[in-house]
This record gives structure tokens, C-alpha cells and sequence, in this order.
């Protein structure tokens, strides 16, 4: 038997850049990230917005605030995204 070597590829984590538009609950907010989409007929510009529940330990992030988040591991049944970083 040969000992094979598995290559292992790294992981990329999807990023996004929102906006904080609650953090009512413990260590989660709420972030609106909104994007432009082209319609396949008409060719029209239109925007269209996800919201998405991230995980904030220190409960630092307030409304209002633009963060950057990343994909992670589940946290809970909603949340599978981390704040990064608050963008000024």
C-alpha cells in the first residue's frame, strides 16, 4: 500500500459589507446588505437587500453602524456569520 497525500484546498469564506439595523438580541445583530441586480429583459438596474443575523460578542455594534462579517461555522439555528471589523 502507497501512502497517498489528500491535497486539501483552503477554505474561502464569503465576506460582506452591511449595515447594522438592530441589535436587540444578546450577542446578534441584524445587518442589511443590499446589492444591484440587472434585469435579464428590460435591462433595468434595481436594488435588492439581504438581511443576515451575525454573531457580536462584545455587543459593540449599534444601529447605523457599517460592519464587515464573514461566513463561520453554525452558531445557532440562524447564525452563521462573525463581525470582522466596523468600517468608518
Amino acid at each position: 500500500m502507497v501512502n497517498q497525500k489528500t491535497e486539501t484546498k483552503p477554505r474561502i469564506y464569503r465576506r460582506f459589507v452591511g449595515v447594522v439595523t438592530s441589535n436587540k438580541m444578546a450577542k446578534t445583530i441584524v445587518v442589511v446588505v443590499e446589492s444591484t441586480k440587472i434585469h435579464r429583459l428590460y435591462q433595468k438596474r434595481y436594488k435588492v437587500s439581504q438581511k443576515f443575523k451575525v454573531h457580536d460578542e462584545k455587543n459593540q455594534f449599534k444601529p447605523g453602524d457599517k460592519v464587515e462579517f464573514v461566513e463561520c461555522r453554525p452558531l445557532s439555528k440562524d447564525k452563521r456569520w462573525r463581525v470582522i471589523k466596523k468600517i468608518n
